[in-house]
């Protein structure tokens, strides 16, 4: 009987032309996060389920992936809870830790265990993976990259500003169009409020969650088997239906909010974030959306979601402010904001709008043929010297028939290939091939380099 060589879904390999691809978006996304003055860290892949569980919300709760206790891990379960066939309550003895769900909490958890050794405000980037036990589809994996940022620390409405100026400078260098959408989640407090449902706020927040992927006839019908009123739902609609730019909806909503204070601190806060935004010149368009609401439970102010408009995809980055996120591991009045750049699904959007530059589809620049002999000792001393030049290089390594190694620089999608023989090696030349064009030209070592790297 086989053994199956297959992976688990939602998860995938990458083979090295999609590593090149990947890291060229890891490396601009850390470039820009550097440039800000962000610094790196990381925590590690599993963390206790206490810390994960009621972070989420219900539905971010069922998407966590725990793990079973190490050994006989039905030795602290009691016979109840076994007859029971209760699994939440089976997997809380059966399981202490669990796969990080995202690095926002995790972020937390760390600011809070190391509060003593930090300078606030403080500004860290994180680049890992995280898994959800989510349903597989496009553009949804179960395990995936977040490149997050975050400042921890400070109110101020600033962060909210350079957040944006970050990701308008990540998705120019990326050579992407898109929209950064912008809510507050104080106005969606203020709605739930003024409707007369302000304890159904995570209700209401969660089912608009879903506005763009189900529409309003499921969301109505999600809202209604949550208990809320027709009226309520009418007016509801009527707020998310407001028109206009930015600022008429704004002083639209300040009408309709005029009953709630948090609403309207919600409307001043995005004011002053537009009013910051006219001097940044971005060249990423701002749209305020009233109906983006982020389905995490722990955002309490700004919130962002990034779509390109290239094309008919879902969110590639998205965050928002949190004020009390630490105060949930006992370090209380501690505000922080951040986004997280989707990485999986910017490479699909990179991928399929064919944006990757050429350098990302090979490892080597420069292929150096091999004849075996004196001609390899030379070529060798050559392949050193275009190396220590920054050049990614390297030499075929066996003297094969040059139409094999010509097929093997045409395969891994290298520009170049250098023919070193006998009479190269005479005139201490190199004789160039550009894959490409066909066109071949002999020159010295400083002609190459500068030819190679153009």
């Amino acid at each position: 009987m086989s053994i199956g060589t297959g992976i688990p879904k939602g998860t995938r390999d990458f083979s090295p032309e999609e590593m090149m691809r990947r890291n060229y978006i890891f490396d601009t996304i850390r470039e820009v996060f550097r440039l800000f003055a962000y610094q790196p860290l990381e925590t590690p892949a599993m963390e206790n389920l206490s810390t994960l569980l009621g972070k989420y919300g219900e539905e971010g709760d069922r998407l966590i992936f725990k793990i079973l206790n190490s050994g006989d891990f039905l030795s602290g379960t009691d016979r109840e809870t076994l007859q029971s066939q209760s699994l939440s309550k089976l997997s809380g003895q059966i399981c202490e830790k669990a796969l990080r769900y995202d690095l926002t909490v995790p972020f937390a958890r760390y600011i809070v265990q190391h509060k003593n050794e930090i300078t606030f405000p403080f500004r860290r980037y994180q680049i890992q993976p995280v898994w959800r036990a989510d349903r597989p589809q496009k553009g949804r994996y179960r395990e995936f990259y977040q490149c997050d940022v975050d400042v921890i620390g400070t109110h101020s409405l600033l962060c909210e500003v350079e957040l944006m100026q970050i990701i308008d400078d990540v998705f120019n260098r990326l050579n992407l169009q898109v929209d950064i959408q912008l809510n507050n989640r104080k106005i969606l407090t203020g709605i739930a409020e003024v409707i007369g449902y302000p304890e159904k706020l995570i209700d209401i927040t969660t089912a608009i969650d879903k506005l763009e992927k189900i529409g309003e006839e499921k969301v109505t019908e999600e809202l209604v088997n949550k208990g809320i009123s027709a009226k309520a739902i009418e007016q509801l609609w009527t707020i998310l239906r407001i028109g206009g730019n930015h600022e008429e909806k704004l002083e639209a909503l300040k009408i309709q909010l005029a009953g709630s204070e948090t609403g309207l601190l919600g409307i001043t806060e995005l004011q002053t974030v537009f009013s910051y935004l006219y001097d940044c010149g971005l060249q990423s368009t701002v749209t305020f959306n009233i109906s983006l609401a982020r389905g995490l439970n722990y955002y309490t102010g700004a919130i962002f979601e990034v779509k390109t408009k290239e094309m008919n995809f879902g969110s590639i980055c998205g965050g928002g402010r949190y004020d009390d996120l630490t105060g949930i591991f006992g370090l209380n009045d501690v505000s922080g904001v951040g986004v997280s750049f989707g990485a999986d699904r910017i490479y699909d959007v990179l991928f399929q709008l064919q944006r990757f530059p050429a350098e990302t589809n090979s490892g080597a620049r420069i292929l150096f043929a091999n004849f075996g002999g004196a001609e390899e000792r030379h070529t060798l001393k050559m392949l050193d010297q275009m190396r220590k030049q920054g050049v990614y290089s390297e030499m075929y390594p066996e003297p094969a028939k040059m139409k094999k190694q010509f097929a093997y620089a045409d395969n891994k999608h290298i520009p170049f290939v250098a023919i070193i023989g006998t009479e190269e090696m005479a005139n201490r030349t190199i004789s160039l091939k550009n894959m490409l064009t066909g066109e071949q030209r002999t020159m010295g070592m400083e002609e190459l380099v500068r030819t190679v790297n153009s």
